[in-house]
């Protein structure tokens, strides 16, 4: 019996059961680099947001009980984090758009003086 070598060639070096562990191994192993990159962003994006809207809130509205900072999608033109105040009844209103990466608001005196 001569065998070619073709024949050796065509077969798969690794069996379909061991690929796919190797690829949900190589998956598990590439989430496990990203993932706390991820965490860590968005909870330091988090922090930030909510100083800077502690900041603006303190400066536009200083009879608010508290402050929200959240991110938002919609509308387009207020993507990225919002600051919102809350008032003693509960109420909430716009106060800063903080931008997609948190930051320092930029405060611009209400009166002309």
């Amino acid at each position: 019996m001569n065998m070619s070598l073709d024949d050796e060639t065509d077969r798969p070096l690794y069996s379909r059961r061991r690929r796919n562990l190797m690829r949900f191994v190589v998956l598990l192993a590439i989430g496990a680099l990203v993932l706390p990159g991820v965490i860590v962003t968005w909870t330091t994006q988090l922090r930030t947001a909510n100083y800077a809207c502690q900041i603006a809130v303190e400066y536009y509205a200083p009879g608010a009980t508290s402050s929200r900072a959240s991110f938002d999608l919609l509308p387009t033109e207020l993507l990225g984090w919002n600051c919102h105040a809350v008032m003693f009844d509960g109420q909430e209103f716009f106060v800063a758009h903080l931008g997609v990466v948190p930051g320092a608001p930029r405060l611009i005196p209400l009166t002309g003086t």
